[in-house]
């Protein structure tokens, strides 16, 4: 018997590959599905089922071309509705690999459809459960991201309750729980960093799992949801209706184009020029009107949120040797259409005499020495539980999250200084605001995390929850990929 995780740091989500006796299945792939097929070619097993425990939001599931690949079975749980060809699970259904069997639980709840895949051993005893979006580490998954007409998120949390109560609390203390994502996804609110742990251990620990009335439950779970990415009805859209193939994607992304071949493209067809290079390249120089969202971090994520339109071209300035990874992960949550990239990055452009622009970076201690001096206009972008948890006094908070929506509030006249926490989010706030015409931008470079350090005066609002962590399994195999 073999498990795995196949963790994608940059969405935070875990797929698994389970293999025994010739035979394998694969629980909630991503899009790319090479690593899936080399692990089965590894092994010299045949994939025979391809899980999903429900139409995923947040990125783009592979089960349509690794379906199409393999001729194994998409198996969704009870109530789910596709376009493609797949089978609806019963509650209670019982699945053969090799000698091991996968049980579809039907855990409605983060959305109708949701189903926990319990795992048995060789010898028929409980090993462990892929719970999606059902449960997490830590927590549980939100409820609004399936409301319909006649169902609200307050029934969607009731559901989620008795499927906690009636399927997965009753399994043993050492059955492994396997989530499908971990910290950094919008699917939660207090997921942790952890990966896998055992029910015993989330028994006492997730906050979810305590003992407490259905009132109160839905209470808990309804209370304090931050609005869902604008691109998760989207993926989830695609995910039940299909989406082109990938490997098409990524060829017709991976294209090298001459810096006045990149501008002919960019003015005739309205395309975005995304730059995903360090924040510091950015800030040095760049393409008049480029985006930035730097590929080393949160990259496919933050597209998805800032990025309305799935359809838009995207032309790409990206680090050599590096191309086809942000295409892929711009394939990942759905963005399919990229015209090339710009061959020779920026030291071409500048040699074809293009104009270039720059947004000017200034150090944590120029910042707060300026700070103290003088009133300033400061941008904190971070989430709301980071400037509640710390930050400055008389500074506006407005989340990146929703520049959109506040972009038009700020007056174009007034100079801003701009920080996150880490100058990752503040680069991006700048290169938008940027392009809608504000001219008078200051970024300060490593953010808050450099600005505390400094000695300066901060305050609070509430102190960040903690939750106590312990007792996770370490003998997972784990590969984790960007």
């Amino acid at each position: 018997m073999i498990i795995e995780q196949i963790y994608t740091g940059c969405l935070a989500q875990g797929a698994y590959y389970i293999s025994s006796e010739g035979e394998a299945a694969i629980i909630d792939p991503l899009r790319e599905i090479t690593p899936y097929l080399q692990r089965a070619e590894k092994d010299q097993v045949q994939i025979k089922y391809i899980f999903e425990t429900h139409f995923h939001a947040d990125f783009v599931s592979g089960h349509i071309d690794l379906a199409n690949k393999t001729n194994a079975a998409i198996v969704f749980g009870p109530k789910a509705e596709t376009v493609f060809k797949s089978y609806n699970a019963k509650d209670g259904e019982e699945f053969r690999i090799g000698k091991l069997t996968i049980k579809a639980l039907h855990t409605p709840g983060h959305t109708p459809e949701s189903t926990t895949y319990l795992l048995k051993d060789e010898n028929g005893k409980d090993y462990c459960i892929f719970t999606g979006d059902t449960l997490f580490i830590g927590d549980v998954g939100r409820p609004d991201l399936a409301i319909q007409s006649g169902i609200t998120q307050e029934d969607l949390a009731g559901m989620l309750y008795d499927s906690l109560h009636s399927k997965i609390l009753p399994l043993a203390n050492e059955v492994i729980v396997y989530p499908a994502h971990g910290a950094g996804s919008a699917c939660g609110k207090n997921m942790s960093k952890e990966t896998f742990d055992t029910l015993g251990n989330q028994k006492k620990v997730n906050y979810a799992l305590q003992s407490m009335s259905k009132k109160k439950f839905i209470q808990e779970l309804t209370t304090g949801i931050l609005p869902a990415p604008q691109y998760f009805s989207k993926n989830a859209l695609l995910n039940k209706t299909g989406y082109e193939n990938v490997e098409q994607v990524l060829q017709k992304g991976s294209v090298a184009l001459s810096a006045q071949a990149f501008e002919d493209l960019a003015n005739d067809q309205h395309a975005l020029v995304l730059d995903v290079r360090k924040p510091a390249e950015f800030a040095a120089s760049h393409i008049p009107n480029a985006v930035f969202i730097g590929i080393d971090g949160q990259f496919a994520p933050w597209v998805g949120a800032l990025i309305v339109d799935l359809k838009q071209p995207i032309l790409l300035v990206v680090p050599e040797g590096r191309e086809e990874e942000a295409v892929l992960r711009l394939s990942r949550v759905g963005y399919d259409n990229c015209l090339g990239f710009l061959k020779g990055g920026m030291q071409a452009w500048k040699e074809a005499g293009k104009e270039t622009d720059s947004i000017l970076s200034v150090s944590a201690e120029q910042f707060v020495e300026t700070y103290k001096a003088k009133k300033l206009n400061v941008l904190d972008v971070r989430k709301q539980g980071e400037y509640e948890a710390q930050h400055l006094p008389n500074v506006s908070h407005k989340a990146l999250d929703y520049i959109n929506e506040w972009t038009d509030s700020l007056d174009k006249n007034k100079e801003f200084y701009i920080h996150c926490a880490g100058g990752y989010r503040s680069m991006i706030a700048a290169s938008i605001l940027k392009g809608r015409g504000y001219t008078n931008l200051i970024d300060v470079a490593g953010g808050f995390s450099a600005i505390s350090k400094t000695g300066v005066e901060t305050t609070a609002y509430v102190c960040p929850s903690t939750q106590q962590k312990g007792g996770v399994m370490t003998r997972l195999l784990k590969k984790i990929f960007k």
